[in-house]
């Protein structure tokens, strides 16, 4: 099974199973990891699933090259928003993302 890594605001991290076909979102929810809220479940009406990419796995976590408009419009409700922001729920796991 694939595995994703979480990092977090002070250093620590956290590495996860991580079925593909799920969210970064819904992985998050299944595994606890409290700053990744979901409010909306994963409809793209909220930001509360907003994250930052390393740059490294930038290019594979986008693989259409650019976010959505829609998701454009809901970062813009978040804060801190970065180059390397992007929903949470509009990330699907693949075996391409393991690690």
């Amino acid at each position: 099974m694939p595995k994703m890594i979480f990092k977090f605001a002070d250093g620590s991290r956290r590495e996860v199973d991580a079925p593909t076909g799920l969210s970064v979102m819904e992985i998050a929810q299944k595994n606890d990891i409290e700053e990744i809220e979901g409010a909306c479940g994963g409809c793209m009406a909220c930001a509360t699933c907003h994250i930052y990419i390393h740059p490294d796995w930038w290019d594979k976590a986008l693989p259409d090259g650019a976010r959505s408009e829609e998701e454009e419009d809901m970062l813009d409700l978040a804060f801190d928003v970065r180059e390397n922001s992007r929903l949470g729920c509009q990330i699907e796991m693949t075996d391409d993302l393991d690690g």
